[in-house]
């Protein structure tokens, strides 16, 4: 180690393209996802630790694209080296500010690379890094959008894999009939599976409530529900809350701490969906603390990620605690698995407490 440096200085960083295959397209109201186009960031200390990150933008969701992540990580290789990575939250807000919006996941994958370094190098577990709080969680698993004998054939197998709770995927190009023939299934082949309905911000409210109709004419009601509104509609979002009765979930509309502040201050839902992709680690607890202060409930979730990045978000959950709902599914609709650790996960229970340091997730053979 050279003189003067600390033994988190951060000697050498690596980015690289992360592309894996899906077992079938990942369909939501904006669109699908083919492939997991995904970006792995690699770090090593002056000490020899190591860390890695995962940058997994969804264009279907808000835009975010592999190239641009790419390109933002690739960029700040030179500044990042000879940082103390200890410094993670604020390296990550200087990559935010020189990128601009919509490089979130970019700004995950490197907090994410610098804090498992750092974690590593102290031989410390990231979700005691987070709190300590707890070390399991019950994920849902998703029924993504497709026909309605797609939708109770996933339902069929979510439950042989012994995990409770559904997220069925609405927004349908058909309309709300087909989804509610699709959530119909669901609920005929998984009965009395509590039910979340994420509408990844593709309803309007003419249609949010012809399917709130549509589903108390059928007897269905669902334990929560996720984003069915645009973006910026907040007051209706809070009209949904009261004209349906069930609980809503916030999720493309609070990104980051100014916005959680925003639906907070609107009444707008009941839970904020924290996914560390959106604006990066620093972002997603200031979110939670925001929640906290305003009675909100939380819930983990995330983009199309591997392992790794599933295992972050599972660690920051459980370490914090107080997490409701957990939505760490994506790693089951992989057709492989390019990394070797990270969380264990029987039936619908995730669980990290064998994570001896970092996020635990190494990358195989030649990856890097």
């Amino acid at each position: 180690m050279a003189r003067g440096f600390a033994p988190t200085t951060v000697k050498s960083m690596r980015v690289t393209p992360l592309d894996i295959a899906l077992r079938a397209p990942f369909g939501i109201s904006g669109g699908a996802q083919q492939r997991a186009a995904n970006v792995l960031v690699a770090v090593e200390l002056a000490d020899g630790s190591l860390g890695f990150g995962e940058a997994a933008p969804f264009p279907a969701y808000n835009g975010e694209t592999q190239a641009a992540a790419l390109g933002a990580l690739s960029r700040s290789e030179g500044w990042v080296r000879g940082r103390d990575a200890a410094g993670w939250a604020q390296i990550g807000a200087e990559l935010c500010a020189g990128c601009g919006p919509g490089c979130g996941s970019a700004v995950c994958a490197l907090e994410t690379a610098l804090l498992d370094a750092v974690c590593r190098s102290r031989s410390l577990p990231l979700w005691r890094h987070f709190g300590g709080a707890g070390t399991e969680l019950e994920t849902d698993m998703t029924v993504t959008l497709g026909t309605h004998g797609e939708a109770g054939g996933a339902a069929r197998h979510i439950r042989g894999r012994g995990i409770r709770i559904i997220k069925v995927k609405v927004g349908s190009p058909g309309g709300e009939q087909e989804d509610l023939a699709r959530i119909s299934a669901v609920a005929e082949a998984a009965p009395g599976a509590p039910l979340i309905l994420d509408g990844n911000a593709g309803l309007d409210r003419s249609a949010a409530s012809r399917l709130v109709a549509g589903l108390k004419a059928l007897g269905i009601a669902p334990e929560l529900l996720e984003q069915w509104l645009p973006r910026g509609d907040l007051d209706g979002m809070r009209a949904l809350r009261e004209e349906s009765g069930w609980p809503v979930a916030a999720d493309e509309s609070v990104a980051g701490a100014e916005d959680a502040r925003l639906a907070a201050q609107k009444g707008a839902a009941d839970v904020f969906n924290i996914k560390l992709m959106k604006a990066g680690i620093a972002q997603a607890l200031e979110v939670a603390s925001i929640a906290r202060e305003a009675g909100i409930g939380l819930m983990i979730g995330g983009n199309v990620e591997s392992v790794l990045a599933m295992t972050v978000s599972a660690c920051f959950a459980a370490g914090l605690g107080g997490f409701r709902y957990a939505d760490l599914d994506t790693p089951l609709f992989l057709a492989e698995n390019p990394f070797e650790g990270g969380y264990m996960l029987d039936g619908g229970r995730v669980s990290v407490g064998h994570i001896g340091e970092g996020h635990g997730v190494l990358p195989r053979g030649l990856l890097l």
